[in-house]
């Protein structure tokens, strides 16, 4: 399933709307982490998408079957394409910056992430496992956490 995106940044709570809702069609609560990590990350990378780029995108939710509470494990894949050839680039900004912070969330956020080019344009996806037992001691499931170095700058998910 997926939605096209104008290059708008009002486009963004359009988005967002339409992935709570496809979430709620697979079982997935609103009131799970990994639907509000999910919700989070769909921000960034649209925001990524139509502000950095100046053009239209296509966000995709790959869910799983109905999720129901004996599911031991899913796997939520959210992708964005957009038609702009530049690489993603994390950036290393400051604590007064307003905006620079978005490639770090998802990678703190996601269990995995990446990109690829795709024809003219180019992919930004990322996974979050959703388990129904956890560890007391490991991190929940959609949602990394920690430390993130980029060419030698750190960040510190919080």
């Amino acid at each position: 399933m997926q939605l096209e995106v104008r290059p708008d940044p009002s486009e963004v709570g359009r988005a967002r709307r339409w992935a709570r809702s496809r979430l709620a069609g697979a079982g997935i609560r609103a009131d799970e982490p990994i639907a509000e990590t999910l919700v989070l990350l769909v921000s960034e990378l649209v925001t990524n998408a139509v502000v950095h780029t100046g053009r239209s995108a296509v966000l995709r939710l790959v869910l799983p079957g109905t999720v129901t509470e004996e599911t031991e494990e899913a796997t939520v894949r959210l992708e964005v394409d957009d038609t702009s050839d530049r690489a993603p680039v994390p950036r290393c900004v400051n604590g007064e910056a307003t905006g620079g912070r978005g490639l770090a969330l998802v990678d703190g956020l996601a269990d995995r992430w990446g990109w690829s080019r795709e024809g003219t344009g180019k992919r930004i996806w990322c996974e979050l496992d959703r388990c129904s037992e956890r560890e007391e001691t490991a991190p929940p499931c959609g949602s990394g956490g920690g430390a993130v170095a980029y060419d030698g700058f750190a960040y510190e998910v919080v």
